[in-house]
């Protein structure tokens, strides 16, 4: 019933192949922000950009923007940035994919320096406009290379990618639970597959003492939190390119 509600909301303002409207994804990020997602149950920050990179949304969860912890704002948006950045129309890599592989010794050991915020476009206008229509982020590519969870590319029916969605303001894994949930609300998770063991771009919780036996391994957060997070692909299922 959840699903159904969020997916009338979001319709109503989603063309096909658009980006939703940013008064869509704040209605589905404050309901899904009420549900038990392993974290702390803190008030989050959301982004989307276009496939260029462009941000084109940013909402806030709160009633308003001190309920949300500040950084998690920019952070968002990098999480959006990066997933974008380093998915493909056959391939989607959530940030959380990314962790492992850029820890010293790994095959992106570097990637996180890459491409680096553009911070006259991330602090770009008045603060009272943040999380609004009027934010300053909005209409700039602020770059930014995030490794941790709550980034994720956006799929429209048939594999199109759009841009993609960052959420911050949790713990790193109920960022990206929450992630997850809103794509899968917003109707944008079509995936084309991916290198998590259920082949699409969920967090792989299996990195410790410095080693991930995939190599794509993320640490965990809480206990309730990984187990949220292997069940996310059941509970909350990706429509899969066939």
């Amino acid at each position: 019933m959840r699903s159904l509600l969020l997916l009338a909301c979001v319709f109503a303002g989603l063309a096909a192949a658009d980006l939703p409207q940013p008064a869509a994804v704040q209605d589905a990020l404050r309901t899904i922000v009420k549900e038990a997602n392993g974290g702390f149950a803190l008030q989050m920050w959301a982004t989307l950009v276009d496939r260029d990179g462009t941000v084109r949304v940013v909402v806030f969860s709160g009633q308003g923007r001190a309920d949300q912890w500040p950084g998690s704002r920019v952070i968002s948006a990098q999480k959006a940035y990066t997933a974008n950045a380093f998915s493909l129309p056959g391939l989607a890599l959530s940030t959380a994919n990314l962790y492992a592989a850029v820890q010293p010794g790994g095959s992106l050991f570097g990637l996180q320096h890459s491409n680096p915020v553009d911070p006259a476009a991330a602090y770009a206008g008045k603060a009272e406009d943040f999380g609004t229509a009027k934010d300053g982020m909005i209409g700039k590519r602020i770059g930014g290379v995030n490794v941790f969870g709550g980034g994720l590319a956006l799929y429209a029916a048939g594999s199109e990618l759009i841009g993609a969605i960052g959420l911050s303001g949790d713990s790193s894994v109920a960022d990206h639970i929450i992630a997850w949930k809103l794509r899968h609300a917003l109707g944008l998770d079509h995936i084309p597959g991916g290198v998590s063991p259920t082949g699409d771009d969920n967090m792989v919780v299996e990195y410790a003492d410095g080693k991930s036996a995939s190599g794509w391994g993320h640490p965990a957060a809480t206990p309730a939190a990984t187990e949220i997070v292997k069940g996310l692909p059941t509970a909350v299922p990706v429509v899969k390119k066939k």
